[in-house]
This record gives C-alpha cells, structure tokens and sequence, in this order.
C-alpha cells in the first residue's frame, strides 16, 4: 500500500502522531497489545483494543482482524489497528516507515530493518543504530526535535510540571491486583478521594484537580504502575477529549523526519 505507515503503539502520545500522519495523506496502521495500558484512554486510539472502534476528535480508528481489512479500513481515511504486539506483519506488509510510539522507555523489538526509514519516540532508542532518528519525548526546549545521532534524554520518572505541580499528578498503584475504578475521567476530585481499588486496596487521589487519565476498569496492574493523572487546572475539561500540545509537537517532528527523509531519496 503506498504511503503506508506502521506506528507501534496506540496511547495518547501515539494516537496524536497517528492522527498528524492520517491528515497528511499517509495510510497508517497501528499496532498494539492484547492489552493496551493508556490512561488517557479518551484520546487513545487503544481504546479500540477492548472496544473494536475509537474516535478521536474527528479521526476513526477500527480494530482489524486481517490485513486486507485494515487495507480497506485505511482505503476509508481511517486507522487501522490490529493486535500484534511483536510486528510481526510488518516484514508481509513491508512499509516505507515504521514509527515505534509504545514510548516503553526501552526499545522493545523496534531494528532499523523493518522498513527503509525507522523512527524512535523518546528514551530507549539509539539514532543510527536502533533506528534512523528519535524524537525528543520530554517537555521543555527540545521536545520534538529530531535526533538523528544519540539519544533522547533518559527518563526521569517525573512528569512535566503544571501550574507547579510534577510527580504529584501522577497516580501510581499501591499492591498488584486487578483495578476497580470508581471514577471517571472529566471527574473533580479533592486530595484523598478513593478514586479507585486494586483489590481490596483504596487509591486515593493526590491532589486536588480534574482527573484526566484512568486505566481501564478491571485492568491487572502491578505495583507502582502509572495507573491515574489528575490535572490540576479544573477548568481544562476540554482538554480530556482532545490530543494534547505535548503529542502534537512531537507528531510535528515525526512528519519532519518522514518529510525530510523523503526529500533525500
């Protein structure tokens, strides 16, 4: 298929390169796990691993079964997306570009001979030898730049800072076990609201703001994964059905590689 794009990964940083891509003429198909883990499951394209479908803002993106219909499904101006959590497919369907987005923070399988123009999100991947570039994945003066020798910069583990506030927004699980969750994401939540349980273990909001990310009810996590976000401008619902700025400037430098790569052949 021309203009054909493997994106590795479907989560809300993912979901706002895949959408770029798609509005600018490229077939994309995405591929996940049985099992994805976004929080911000809303502007997720992942979603549509448990749902069969997820629409994100005005873009379709529908879970496929074979490659001929996801070939289809993109002939539509859709995303395709089908299980395939080592991408395998991808020496069948031999596309020009894959884009590894799982933003693992490791490099999971991704090689530079998958396709003739491989591109790595955030730490874990080294440019020129894991894959042909890597953009810049963390807040600040560099995110989205194109990194075409080294490395993005190492994963601190804290979140960029909103209105002051870093790691607190982040919400991680307290024990191993299987998420009850008891809100939902658009919800106000006060500092120490039970939110949600892994088993019998309440989890508690951080702080106070409008919760913006949740796993999936009933997802197995264990303990310390990044399970919840609460944002702490109130009045930024919108924004919880919307891609963000932070994956958007990193779609920008994803579609300057691809543009520019181009360019030189």
């Amino acid at each position: 298929m021309e203009n054909l794009v493997v994106v590795r990964g479907g989560g809300d940083l993912a979901t706002g390169t895949i959408y770029k891509l798609v509005k600018s003429g490229f077939n994309v198909l995405v591929l996940e796990t049985k099992n994805p883990s976004a929080i911000r499951i809303n502007v997720s394209f992942c979603q549509a691993v448990y749902d069969g479908y997820k629409q994100v803002e005005d873009m379709e993106c529908v879970l496929c079964s074979s490659i001929e219909q996801a070939q289809d499904v993109m002939k539509q101006r859709k995303v395709a997306m089908m299980i395939d959590e080592q991408g395998t497919c991808i020496k069948q369907l031999k596309p020009e570009i894959v884009v590894d987005a799982i933003l693992a923070k490791k490099n999971l399988g991704t090689t530079k001979d998958m396709a003739p123009f491989t591109i790595g999100l955030g730490p874990g991947f080294e440019a020129g030898v894991d894959v042909d570039c890597v953009i810049e994945t963390k807040r600040g003066h560099n995110l989205g730049r194109v990194i075409y020798q080294g490395c993005a910069i190492e994963n601190t583990g804290i979140p960029g800072v909103i209105q002051g506030y870093g790691k607190e927004r982040v919400i991680h699980s307290p024990c191993e076990g299987i998420v009850h969750t008891h809100n939902k994401i658009t919800d106000i939540v006060k500092k120490g609201d039970v939110i949600a349980h892994v088993n019998d273990t309440p989890v508690l909001a951080s702080m106070d703001g409008l919760l913006r990310g949740m796993i999936h009810d009933g997802y197995y996590v264990t303990k310390g994964f990044k399970m919840a976000d609460i944002d702490p401008r109130i009045d930024e619902y919108n924004n919880c059905f919307t891609i963000s700025d932070k994956a958007r400037c990193i779609a920008g430098g994803v579609l300057e590689a691809i543009l520019h790569y181009r360019s030189m052949q």
